[in-house]
């Protein structure tokens, strides 16, 4: 119920929802009025008055609910910055998401909160980063670490929106109770529609005992893409529900499960990149390894690369991560498209991101779970269009923001967008400055939370900066070292840099749970 009290007199509102918020639902409570006679013509006025507010109030509030955004929350898997749009592998083709960036901001310096999958999609969706909560590894149940949190699309669900989702958008799991629909249906608490049968494995990578992850391995499968399934299955339901109306706004969230392994992809993918012309990474260099601290050595070469790269499958693996890439960019292009040619394109906040980054061999290191900048940029592109509560103007096509940000902000920048009031217990910066003026001030620094509790990478606009448990440092210049082959803590001419970033660590870590 919504009270309004003007001039003594007190009024009772039911606004359950916008249709009830009707004059003719106004219940006078009480009235205060000990006055004479004399006083009748004011008293005639002041209900006049009142008459008028309620009129503003709801007249308003309609308007607001009627312009509510729609939000299309679309994620990828172990995605790096090898886009088209961010350079990060001259060879990578994704026109989609290079289209995508085109209608809105590109942010060139978004780094995730953790380095895999588990803490940072956990961080996403409730707005509270793993130093805080305690969740830092993907062994841990986000539900166990935080069985009340409100996430992200049942927020969203409390303030009058529709929720639906499909594919991979937490680690391994659906949370049936955050959504109103979902692709596997939601109670099997399976993400992932069915797709090919993979048949025998390994298919290329020999295992080469228990320590090695089973998708870690690759093949072409000479199929269509409807008939392979998977990925295109979500983009196939995502399009459903942007092809027709609805009566509520929605947040729909899409997870794009590739380039996550294994990379099993229809054939036509890998054959867009043909071996002998595949170019290994360029961030590679054979002796990355000499100035990293004891910390960073551990964390660096593994198991992985020497495996692949002793069975002559380096060029083959980078191979079939591109076509990974190209496949997951060809089922966003069949949700872009949906959107374009459907009847919510102007009323539709597209936000994409990666979980996290992947390495390739650079620094030695296969996967993900480092600090360095391989496993912490991210693709991050928000397209807001005119008209929405918290961004009239909309976004600016086309632009580009090099300021340092992290994945913590967007459920901050989703409320704001929507015109809500953000949980107290959501932490993050609120991207919406940099939305409206890429070029604003902005103070902050990105941090990403390494899988144990006192490491952690911080990165700002020239510099970045890794802090491990045990004390040992990393520090580099991205502007002339956009690689990190060259650690410069100990360098002297650093020294200052280097202090302001001690001075903005995180005061305290939650110990894993």
């Amino acid at each position: 119920m919504l009270w309004v009290r003007v001039y003594g007199v007190e009024a009772e509102v039911d606004n359950s929802s916008p249709t009830s918020l009707l004059i003719t639902s106004l219940l006078i409570k009480r009235r205060r009025f000990e006055c004479r006679w004399i006083f009748g013509a004011m008293r005639s006025a002041v209900w006049f008055l009142v008459i008028q507010l309620l009129f503003v109030c709801y007249g308003t509030i309609a308007f607001a609910e009627q312009r509510r955004p729609n939000i299309l929350f679309i994620s990828m898997d172990d995605l790096n910055d090898w886009v088209g749009c961010l350079g990060g592998h001259p060879q990578s083709l994704t026109p989609n998401l290079d289209r995508l960036a085109e209608t809105g901001v590109l942010f060139t310096n978004a780094h995730c909160v953790a380095p895999a999958c588990n803490p940072s999609r956990s961080a996403v969706f409730t707005g509270r980063p793993p130093n805080q909560t305690g969740l830092y590894r993907n062994e841990q149940s986000m539900r166990q670490v935080m069985p009340d949190a409100v996430l992200l699309p049942d927020f969203l669900r409390r303030s009058g929106y529709w929720a639906a989702g499909s594919g991979k958008l937490l680690h391994y799991f659906i949370d049936a109770q955050s959504w109103d629909e979902y692709f596997p249906p939601k109670e099997t608490e399976n993400p992932f529609p069915k797709h090919v049968p993979w048949g025998s494995r390994p298919k290329t990578l020999p295992r080469a005992g228990e320590w090695q992850y089973v998708e870690t391995d690759w093949h072409a499968f000479d199929v269509t893409d409807d008939e392979f399934g998977g990925d295109v299955l979500t983009a196939k339901y995502i399009a459903r529900q942007l092809a027709k109306k609805h009566e509520r706004p929605f947040f729909l969230g899409c997870g794009i499960y590739r380039p996550h392994e294994p990379w099993f992809n229809p054939k036509q993918y890998f054959d867009r990149f043909p071996i002998e012309t595949v170019q290994l990474p360029p961030g590679y260099h054979p002796d990355d390894l000499r100035d990293l601290p004891p910390a960073g050595l551990r964390l660096g070469p593994n198991r992985y690369f020497d495996h692949i790269r002793r069975h002559g499958q380096w060029r083959e693996a980078v191979r079939a991560y591109l076509a990974s890439i190209a496949f997951a960019d060809a089922n966003l292009g069949r949700v872009l498209d949906a959107l374009e040619a459907g009847p919510n394109r102007d009323n539709t906040i597209v936000i994409l991101w990666s979980d996290h980054g992947w390495h390739l061999g650079e620094k030695q290191h296969w996967q993900k779970f480092t600090g360095w900048r391989a496993s912490t940029r991210v693709p991050l592109i928000v397209s807001v269009p005119k008209g929405v509560p918290g961004l009239p103007s909309g976004t600016v096509a086309g632009s580009v923001c090099d300021q340092p940000v992290d994945l913590l902000g967007l459920f901050r920048t989703v409320s704001e967008l929507c015109g809500f009031t953000t949980p107290i217990d959501v932490q993050g910066h609120s991207l919406l400055p940099l939305l409206r003026d890429v070029k604003a001030e902005w103070p902050h620094l990105a941090y990403t939370f390494l899988g144990r509790a006192g490491s952690v990478a911080m990165s700002g606009l020239r510099h970045r900066y890794i802090k491990y448990a045990n004390g040992d440092e990393e520090f580099y210049d991205i502007e002339n070292d956009p690689y990190e082959w060259h650690n410069v803590a100990s360098d002297p001419d650093y020294l200052r840099e280097l202090g302001e970033f001690r001075q903005r660590l995180p005061e305290s870590f939650v110990p894993i749970r």
